[in-house]
C-alpha cells in the first residue's frame, strides 16, 4: 500500500525546525532527508526512523519494526507521536549526525 503525500507532507512540517528536510517519493513510499542524510521513512503511511545510538537515548523504550517486508528493524513512531513537534524535531536532531552521508554514484565510461 502506498504512503499518502500529505502524510509525508505533514511530517516534513513537524519536523522543519530540524535542518534542511525533504522527502523523495520512491515506489510509493517516502525517504525523509535532513540535511542529504536519509533519517525516515514513510511507509504504509506510518514514520520509521533510522536507527542510532543518539535515537535510541534520546527515546528510551522504543518500539522496532521493519518499515518494509525483508528490511531491517527501524524505529516505529506511533501516529500518537505526530503531533508533538518539538520532541520529533529533537529526534531527528539527534539522529542526523549519526547517519553518514549516501556514496557517491560513480559515473561509467560509455
Amino acid at each position: 500500500m502506498a504512503s499518502k503525500q500529505e502524510t509525508a507532507d505533514y511530517i516534513l512540517t513537524q519536523i522543519k525546525g530540524a535542518g534542511n528536510v525533504y522527502a523523495k517519493k520512491m515506489f510509493g513510499e517516502y525517504s525523509v532527508y535532513c540535511d542529504d542524510k536519509i533519517v525516515a521513512l514513510v511507509a504504509d503511511d506510518q514514520l520509521f526512523i533510522k536507527p542510532t545510538e543518539a535515537g535510541r537515548a534520546f527515546l528510551g523504550n522504543v518500539e522496532e519494526a521493519p518499515p518494509y517486508p525483508g528490511a531491517k528493524n527501524w524505529f516505529y513512531i506511533s501516529e500518537d507521536n505526530w503531533d508533538e513537534s518539538e520532541w520529533l524535531t529533537q529526534l531527528i536532531m539527534v539522529t542526523t549526525p549519526e547517519v553518514p552521508l549516501p556514496k557517491k554514484k560513480k559515473k561509467t565510461k560509455s
